[in-house]
């Protein structure tokens, strides 16, 4: 996609974190919070970070809140449509939007470089993979997309990220897990119990 510079970038931090008992995203790493540690490596790859939350979601590195158009905690799509709805709003020339979860904080520095390199389709949905897996919330979604995935949302069965790419062209592209002490370390590796804080506390001390 050489006509792509660097996108936009929306963090998706609108679930609730109830497994957690607290907002995912300002849970401690080191000393930093997840979010932090996202916007770090994000910050270089993107032109803006804005954060699909709510109104009331805190806000202490203050980005711009974009909460969803649609529904109530109906998942990822959701915000993945406001903010290419935003993109529209705002006249802004970019074609595509990145999206990362706000519960992974190991994103790879090279994400959009590898997504935007993979397909020369400006209407495909790119998305990442690791060890066999693919990982749709961290995409690159086209712009061109808006108005079918609006549509798709009107129906209250239709949520699932998978189903709604079969829709569209969609690029996989395969990203490496990191070697560590450790372990292999997956670089899309998210945070969703106590158990998986501390191992993401341990991976982080081994990457510092």
């Amino acid at each position: 996609m050489a006509t792509i510079h660097r996108p936009p970038g929306l963090i998706l931090a609108g679930g609730r974190s109830s497994r957690m008992g607290a907002i995912k995203a300002f849970l401690d790493i080191g000393g930093v919070t997840i979010l932090s540690h996202i916007v770090r490596r994000l910050a270089p790859q993107v032109s803006a970070i804005t954060l699909n939350a709510p109104e009331d979601f805190p806000n202490p590195l203050g980005f711009g809140l974009l909460p969803d158009r649609i529904g109530n905690h109906i998942g990822p799509l959701a915000g993945v449509l406001s903010g290419l709805r935003d993109i529209e709003a705002r006249g802004a020339a970019a074609t595509h939007l990145l999206t990362v979860p706000s519960d992974s904080p190991f994103v790879p520095a090279d994400l959009a470089e590898r997504l935007r390199a993979a397909t020369d389709n400006p209407d495909a949905v790119v998305i990442a993979a690791s060890d066999g897996r693919s990982h749709p919330v961290f995409g690159l979604w086209p712009v061109s997309v808006a108005d079918d995935l609006e549509a798709w949302l009107g129906d209250p069965d239709n949520r699932r990220i998978k189903a709604f790419l079969r829709r569209h062209p969609m690029v996989t592209v395969e990203f490496p897990l990191i070697d560590t002490a450790r372990g292999p370390l997956d670089p899309f590796f998210n945070i969703n119990t106590p158990e998986d804080l501390e191992e993401a506390r341990n991976f982080a001390k081994e990457l510092a």
